[in-house]
């Protein structure tokens, strides 16, 4: 399924679902900058090692001034 998709199905748990996964991410992100670690994400089906200096960075720049 697509996002697309889980945003419009009828079961109201999958777009549940979908919130809770972004939630969780975010989640992720914080403990990784807070602890000093990396996470891991998929990116064109690969594997890419972000660093917690890159979140800041991520994190920062997505901040309005």
């Amino acid at each position: 399924m697509t996002q697309r998709d889980i945003s419009e199905a009828t079961n109201p748990d999958l777009p549940a679902s979908l919130i809770a996964m972004k939630r969780a991410a975010k989640m992720a992100r914080q403990i990784a900058i807070q602890t000093d670690t990396a996470i891991i994400r998929v990116k064109d089906g690969k594997p890419v090692r972000i660093t917690a200096a890159q979140l800041r960075e991520e994190e920062k720049n997505s901040q309005p001034d």
